[in-house]
């Protein structure tokens, strides 16, 4: 499935989000399904299907945020049957939207991401009632488990306000709304800042990207309890895994990145039950952003990633 690159232009978002997806399960992260380790009854082929069912729809250029996120999740639902990747395309759909009006440039820099997040800003201020009921309709067909139900604007119903006013409103129980109240920071600013200091940092080291997406995946998780195992299992035990996250950051980079280091902890998560599944869906979102602002992170890695068949 590797994303094909031409050298002498900037990727297109196809190649930039299967890019993304193809490293979030490249990289073993603790509770997550990779390449090292299935879990939760899916395999790392699963959600590679669903990154290639998902894209065309995605990346349609000039479709509505809506229209895009309805029908990457009805391709996703035909080819896997489960809900995989419903926090990816929710994030990747604005943000693809901003970059294709933005082309990407070579180079990226702390400028850029202060631009890409004002051309997200566009977007997502533009959303509109539409977008909500499309919206709405992919998560009802995605059926992610512990939503439950909102005292307004549940998902069980139809919406009566745009996208963004409905995300608002969850926004301070879910990651994935507060990207679209915020504006994306925690993906433009937190995660941006985080994977390239990481990804500098670990130049020397056999698996650079591997590390880097680790280490910007552990942050998120350290940082923002994960949504979705608050939802499934309560804040408290969302609040306990970041909690191990913040641990395993203290004791350094080479220890954690160290081969197997992580297949305990990875064990104790799958066998509970225990998904750090939005903070996997914001890391990947960070990977997505990277790509489009600097194209040859593509360039240096297609090589090393695993081949799959189409």
């Amino acid at each position: 499935m590797n994303a094909p690159y031409d050298p002498g232009t900037a990727p297109s978002l196809e190649a930039a989000f299967l890019w993304a997806c193809e490293q979030d399960v490249v990289c073993a992260k603790p509770g997550n399904v990779s390449f090292a380790s299935a879990g939760h009854g899916m395999s790392a082929e699963l959600f590679l299907a669903s990154a290639r069912a998902a894209c065309a729809p995605l990346t349609r250029g000039s479709a509505p945020v809506g229209e895009r996120i309805e029908a990457a999740i009805a391709n996703t639902r035909a080819a896997a049957g489960c809900n995989t990747n419903l926090g990816i395309v929710l994030l990747c759909a604005p943000l693809a939207a901003a970059f294709e009006a933005r082309p990407p440039h070579f180079c990226a820099t702390p400028i850029q991401a202060v631009q890409s997040m004002q051309s997200v800003q566009r977007v997502l201020r533009a959303l509109t009632l539409e977008d909500a009921c499309a919206a709405y309709r992919a998560i009802a067909l995605a059926n992610p488990g512990g939503l439950g139900n909102a005292p307004r604007q549940s998902v069980g119903t139809t919406p009566t306000v745009d996208l963004r006013t409905a995300m608002t409103l969850a926004a301070d129980r879910d990651s994935i709304a507060r990207q679209y109240a915020e504006d994306f920071r925690d993906v433009l600013g937190f995660g941006l800042a985080t994977f390239r200091a990481a990804y500098s940092a670990r130049a020397a080291s056999p698996a650079p990207l591997a590390d880097a997406v680790l280490l910007t995946w552990l942050r998120f998780l350290a940082r923002w309890p994960d949504s979705h195992i608050a939802r499934k299992h309560g804040m408290a035990c969302a609040q306990r895994v970041s909690s191990e996250a913040a641990v395993w950051l203290a004791r350094g980079p080479d220890r954690l990145c160290a081969p197997r280091a992580l297949d305990g902890w990875d064990a104790e998560l799958k066998a509970a039950g225990l998904n750090p599944g939005t903070s996997a869906d914001l890391t990947v979102a960070t990977l997505f952003a990277a790509a489009c602002m600097d194209p040859l992170l593509i360039a240096s890695t297609t090589d090393f990633l695993p081949e799959t068949n189409p």
